[in-house]
């Protein structure tokens, strides 16, 4: 497939996790091909050695100028993080503007939208380009209520939930979803994020830049629609926030509209507050999450650990231990994949 080719701004955030967006178009996207990075402090790197150190060929640049020397047919200019409230960190503007003079479009998952900036239209209309606010709201007629439709579904409905937020659940998501291409177990992603669009998801919609009466609809819609065009053997979900993070609660629509009687539960054992916050809680335990989800009527059919601040020796450890007291596959998605849980998906097709 012929991809347009992008670089992808983080400007000195490449290794923290505002960057989640870069972070999964460096792991890889069906929709553009990823030639550069701007940060400029991790200039003269490989991204995916910044990232968790698998050589991936994706320099990173430390401004416009220098990727521009080296890169041609450059076409998109994507905003690689995603910030607290959804605001453009403003050290981005003259790169964006930069971008567009130099022809080229601009992409923009966060709330903080490029075509609300009359002065970016107005330089994106002289030269010719694109402002792509993928995080826009739908028109109203373009949305969904839930109908009740998603009974005849006949495909197991996993989702994939996290702990907290920022855990890696739309990376196992798709982890899975190649696991199962590999076994030729035919199974579909639903995207409910930016960063899954970017990726190429066919089948979704963005979970925050929803109108809450149509969030249930909209999930319903997007699994429906996938069923009746591919006929997969496994729906996968991408889960959004935590069940119990105060600063977003998600994770009921999934197990509920979405009916997905299956959860893979995203953890980070090193982590002990909602988003490193303490004012804002402790996460409960492995145990309270699974029962909870148990209670929503889905069972947990394996946990991924999310190794952050883990060295090597504690990853596996958290990993042994955990399948002890859970009886339950603990996947190390990063060191080791997801095919741990094929028999467990086998079992359930």
């Amino acid at each position: 497939m012929n991809r347009p080719k992008a670089i992808v701004i983080t400007n000195g955030l490449l290794d923290h996790s505002d960057a989640k967006t870069a972070h999964g178009l460096i792991r890889g996207t069906e929709r553009f091909e990823i030639a550069g990075i701007i940060d400029f402090k991790q200039a003269g790197r490989d991204a995916g050695e910044v990232l968790d150190g698998k050589h991936r060929g994706i320099p990173v640049y430390a401004d416009l100028d220098a990727a521009l020397a080296a890169l041609t047919d450059l076409r998109y200019c994507i905003i690689g993080v995603a910030t607290v409230g959804g605001i453009l960190p403003p050290d981005f503007l003259n790169i964006i503007e930069s971008a567009i003079r130099n022809r080229i479009s601009i992409v923009n998952g966060l709330h903080d939208y490029l075509n609300e900036r009359p002065n970016l239209v107005a330089l994106a209309a002289e030269f010719g380009v694109e402002l792509i606010d993928i995080r826009r709201p739908k028109k109203r007629a373009a949305l969904h209520f839930w109908s009740g439709d998603i009974f005849s579904v006949t495909a197991p409905i996993i989702a994939v939930l996290g702990m907290d937020c920022a855990m890696g659940k739309r990376t196992t998501c798709r982890l899975i979803r190649q696991a199962c291409e590999e076994e030729g177990i035919r199974a579909q992603m639903i995207y409910t994020g930016q960063t899954g669009w970017l990726q190429g998801g066919q089948y979704g919609f963005i979970f925050d830049s929803t109108l809450n009466d149509f969030i249930s609809g909209e999930l319903e819609h997007a699994i429906l629609q996938c069923w009746k065009e591919t006929k997969p053997d496994i729906i996968l979900l991408e889960g959004q926030s935590a069940l119990r993070n105060p600063s977003g609660p998600a994770g009921s629509e999934f197990l509920v509209s979405g009916n997905a009687k299956y959860t893979v539960l995203v953890h980070a054992p090193k982590r002990t507050h909602f988003e490193h916050t303490p004012a804002w809680g402790a996460i409960p335990s492995v145990q309270s999450e699974i029962e909870l989800i148990r209670h929503y009527g889905s069972t947990v059919i394996a946990v991924a650990l999310n190794t952050e601040d883990c060295s090597t020796e504690e990853a596996y450890e958290f990993q042994r231990t955990l399948e002890a007291e859970l009886k339950l596959p603990v996947l190390l998605p990063l060191q080791e994949g997801v095919q741990k849980m094929l028999p467990v998906l086998n079992t359930i097709l």
